[in-house]
């Protein structure tokens, strides 16, 4: 059973920080995909920041630029910094991981995500 465990959510206002972390029981450094995905009011869930097998990171474009996807392999720990926060990142960010997807197909399929953290709330005030 992997187990995906997310924190680092808040209320920051628009133009601000957050550092969400996701602790895993997977190791972050053999064949999984691992990524973040959000879901706004109403909205589907969407990839917002993927990093893959090999190691090759790919990012939706209303992030890029702005956030950053990383992990700490001696943590199993993964990471997505976000900066110059918007209004429209207001999301529940959910933590993913899933066995040898390449980045470019996991970023745009939540389908091929095998195991799913509980999320962690993320809202950003104008």
């Amino acid at each position: 059973e992997v187990r995906l465990v997310e924190s680092g959510g808040g209320s920051v206002q628009a133009g601000g920080s957050l550092r969400l972390a996701c602790a895993t029981s997977v190791l972050t450094n053999s064949g999984y995909s691992m990524g973040w995905f959000r879901q706004g009011p109403g909205l589907e869930r969407e990839g917002v920041a993927v990093i893959d097998f090999a190691g090759i990171t790919n990012y939706s474009d209303p992030v890029k630029g702005r956030f950053t996807i990383s992990k700490d392999n001696s943590k199993n720990t993964l990471y997505l910094q976000m900066n110059s926060l918007k209004p429209e990142d207001t999301a529940m960010y959910y933590c993913a991981a899933t066995p040898y997807v390449a980045a470019t197909f996991l970023l745009k399929d939540s389908r091929r995500v095998r195991f799913w953290g509980q999320g962690t709330q993320v809202t950003v005030s104008s």
